[in-house]
């Protein structure tokens, strides 16, 4: 039987200055025999003119109530990269991965879940910032399949089928959020975002972001009633996602679900 993984290209992407943990990440990949691309990731701070240019920083620090970090923006653009590179390929499915992840002994296997039950999602995540209020779908071998009425958030691991990278490339071009914040507006993109849980991938910066800085010290939240409209628009997408979820029958648990026997 043909292994479905042999036929996911994967991608890595690593800022070319962060050799060390390159090396980490390179070393676990051998481990699990994880072939993968690697993808140089974009700069923000080598490149912030290009890129703030094609940036609606007002609405950015609206929408996440902090001030801007250019580190984040090439984050962005980052998968929007490796998006690119993944549609100038035959392949239905990639694999996509940061450099600050920690794969579980059970990342392979759990990969070939998700794969198994492709039918059943368009942008599959394999480890968190946040997945909060999860919704089973169906479970997939010991894994849940769960749909998120709260955040959703993090990019350190996911599949991503060929037409969901279609639909969010000329979406995402003008950036006015964080990038996992943006794809987790999957009720204006229309389409079904899933997290496998229990996550087989964890995050682990050491404690120095090349985004937020060391112990988040670079993130500089609005204070006071500066905040107020990232509240109004964070109470609203739980309210949006709701209905979106509802309006798809998916609001109700299907935790006995066999998604595999479909």
């Amino acid at each position: 039987m043909t292994d479905p993984l042999q036929e996911v290209p994967a991608w890595l992407i690593n800022l070319p200055r962060a050799t060390e943990r390159l090396a980490k990440m390179e070393a676990q990949l051998q481990r699990m025999g994880l072939r993968y691309r690697l993808f140089p990731g974009v700069d923000g701070k080598a490149e912030e003119e290009r890129l703030l240019a094609n940036t609606d920083v007002e609405a950015f620090e609206r929408n996440m109530g902090r001030k801007i970090l250019i580190g984040g923006i090439g984050c962005y653009h980052s998968h929007l990269g490796v998006w690119e590179e993944f549609l100038a390929t035959d392949a239905p499915i990639a694999l996509i991965m940061e450099d600050d992840v920690v794969f579980h002994d059970d990342f392979i296997e759990a990969v070939r879940c998700g794969l198994k039950a492709q039918k059943h999602w368009d942008f599959l995540k394999l480890n968190r910032i946040r997945a909060k209020l999860p919704i089973c779908q169906g479970m997939v071998g010991p894994y849940k399949l769960n749909a998120y009425v709260g955040p959703a958030t993090g990019t350190g691991a996911y599949l991503i089928k060929r037409e969901t990278a279609a639909k969010l490339l000329p979406a995402m071009r003008r950036v006015t959020r964080a990038t996992d914040h943006e794809i987790n507006r999957f009720f204006i993109h229309d389409f079904r975002l899933r997290g496998l849980e229990p996550f087989p991938s964890h995050l682990d910066d050491g404690g120095q972001s090349l985004i937020t800085g060391a112990a988040f010290a670079d993130v500089e939240k609005h204070r006071g009633l500066a905040r107020w409209p990232y509240y109004r628009l964070k109470a609203a997408n739980y309210l949006r996602r709701l209905f979106y979820l509802a309006s798809r029958g998916e609001i109700i648990p299907k935790r006995n679900k066999k998604l595999l026997t479909e």
